[in-house]
């Protein structure tokens, strides 16, 4: 029996990058190897935003989808700080189907029942999704595949190798030939995340994600970003291979953040030829859930 701890899991619009405005479900899973403290700060700052609302709460009536919104540091720090480490469930793969089956029929009605998960995307976010669970998602896709979902999206970091037994699963399945379609999402961290070159930057890493489906890089920009660094990154990447798209989004997990720097990126996109993702989670929901 294959099991994954899962943060939440929840159906709504994708709101960044290749997916931006797609109908899917989100997997978050509980976990992650960074912490990216330095988001929203001033330069060389370290949020403490997980500590401040931990002591601001009772841990013991907390629930994951009342976590209050961070305004600085990592918006998801309830999928990977140990302290919300009791609010994350342990569940099977078949109950994880099951459940997400369950969210999308609440979630609307169907013309052709048959085929309804047909254009409904699958996204397996985090946290950093590529850290243990790999040995769990043979199963996982086995049982979205039978269940009818046909697109499915890994948002991870790109600093975590497929690891043999995955792969092996992922090149000769078959599941991959014509009947269901992968995408890595790779939101790589710059310094201004908090995290360091040499642990988030691995284009050895992503780069071999090609031979396994679509890959695009993902970057987050605010006004402390260093445009030197955004093209040096780029150019590594390139380097290695990496031959998919580039997108750019506004850093802000609050609308006030975002919206300040929106047109900034917007126009940096049409300056060098990257593509500009939107945050919908923003726009619609202020990035609280969509459930």
């Amino acid at each position: 029996m294959a099991n994954i701890k899962i943060a939440e899991q929840f159906y709504s619009l994708q709101g960044e990058g290749l997916y931006a405005g797609v109908p899917s479900v989100f997997l978050r899973t509980f976990g992650c190897n960074f912490q990216c403290r330095g988001f929203g700060m001033s330069e060389g700052g370290l949020s403490k935003e997980p500590e401040r609302i931990a002591n601001s709460i009772d841990l013991g009536e907390a629930d994951y989808n009342t976590l209050p919104l961070a305004k600085t540091g990592c918006d998801s720090y309830g999928s990977w700080h140990p302290k919300f480490k009791h609010l994350s469930k342990m569940m099977t793969t078949e109950d994880i189907v099951s459940e997400s089956v369950d969210i999308v029929d609440q979630g609307r009605s169907f013309n052709h029942p048959n085929s309804r998960f047909k254009n409904i995307h699958y996204v397996i976010t985090g946290g950093e999704p590529l850290l243990g669970w790999q040995r769990s998602y043979p199963k996982l896709f086995d049982q979205l595949h039978i269940t009818g979902f046909r697109n499915v999206t890994f948002e991870t970091n790109g600093t975590q190798e497929i690891t043999a037994d995955f792969k092996d699963y992922l090149l000769n399945s078959r599941l991959l030939d014509n009947r269901m379609n992968l995408t890595f999402s790779v939101s790589a961290k710059l310094s201004e995340s908090g995290e360091t070159h040499i642990d988030a930057i691995k284009p050895e890493i992503v780069t071999s994600y090609q031979q396994l489906g679509n890959v695009y890089l993902k970057f987050v920009v605010s006004d402390n970003c260093n445009l030197n660094e955004i093209y040096k990154v780029i150019n590594e990447y390139r380097e290695y291979g990496f031959n998919g798209e580039v997108y750019l989004m506004p850093e802000g997990g609050t609308p006030d953040n975002y919206y300040a720097n929106t047109r900034k990126v917007a126009e940096l996109c049409m300056m060098e030829g990257y593509r500009y993702s939107p945050r919908l989670q923003v726009d619609l929901w202020g990035n609280a859930n969509a459930t």
